[in-house]
């Protein structure tokens, strides 16, 4: 028998998996909790609101393609009133479900067929991007960020337009933004967004930054067609067109 202490079943993250196929969810539960997470899976929308309500999750693993309703819908459910992580499971190649997926909030998505320690990685990476799992934060967060009259507060996780309103943002887009709030002024490529924002380099085909710029845009700037705050930089990536000031 191990000498270490055994950490209490009621601090390890608890993950929720809705997937229709009783192998991937028995064989997801098997590998994951053993590496230090409670899972329950359910193979519905209906089942998942049930234990939702029941529970309170630290991560969803969402199939897109599921019986009764498909992935997307259940996230925009969920969009609702939670900003609870989610990593999306989608068919190879399924671009367009992606895309739609991280414009609706998802924070991750991995593709079918897919390594279990490629999703321990990702789960791994989101809660930590969450602070779900890990207390201890970088010296910056916990300040609050002042930039063209906004204010995001990185204690409560929260950004207030320049009229005081609270403006609602994914954990994607929060992470994004304190990304932009570290180095404003600066030319951020993709890559470099991706791996700060989500712990892995783009694909070929990587279109995660420039849905979440495209999102937050939508949410902070006058226009966001005509970006004033976050400019393309063409060739470059993105850059935070704009004096932050800390406290």
């Amino acid at each position: 028998m191990s000498n270490a202490m055994a950490t209490p079943s009621s601090v390890l993250p608890l993950l929720l998996i809705v997937d229709d196929d009783p192998e991937i969810c028995q064989l997801v539960s098997q590998f994951l909790e053993p590496h230090g997470f409670r899972v329950t899976t359910v193979g519905d929308g209906r089942h998942m609101r049930q234990v939702m309500a029941q529970n309170r999750f630290d991560l969803v693993i969402l199939d897109l393609m599921l019986p009764d309703e498909d992935g997307l819908s259940l996230c925009r459910e969920i969009r609702q009133d939670s900003q609870i992580p989610v990593i999306f499971l989608t068919a190879a190649g399924s671009e367009t479900d992606r895309v739609v997926g991280l414009e609706m909030g998802a924070d991750d998505y991995l593709a079918k067929p897919f390594s279990s320690r490629e999703l321990l990685a990702r789960v791994r990476a989101v809660l930590r991007r969450t602070a779900q799992t890990h207390p201890s934060e970088p010296p910056l967060r916990g300040r609050s960020f002042s930039f063209s009259g906004w204010t995001l507060d990185t204690a409560r996780r929260q950004l207030y337009a320049p009229d005081g309103v609270l403006v609602e943002l994914s954990g994607g887009e929060y992470e994004l933004l304190f990304v932009f709030l570290q180095h404003p002024q600066t030319v951020l490529n993709r890559d470099q967004l991706l791996e700060e924002t989500r712990g892995r380099m783009a694909g070929p085909f990587d279109r995660t930054i420039d849905v979440q710029v495209g999102r937050l845009r939508r949410k902070i700037e006058p226009d966001a067609k005509i970006p004033e705050l976050i400019k393309t930089v063409r060739g470059g990536g993105y850059v935070l067109a704009a004096t932050v000031t800390v406290r």
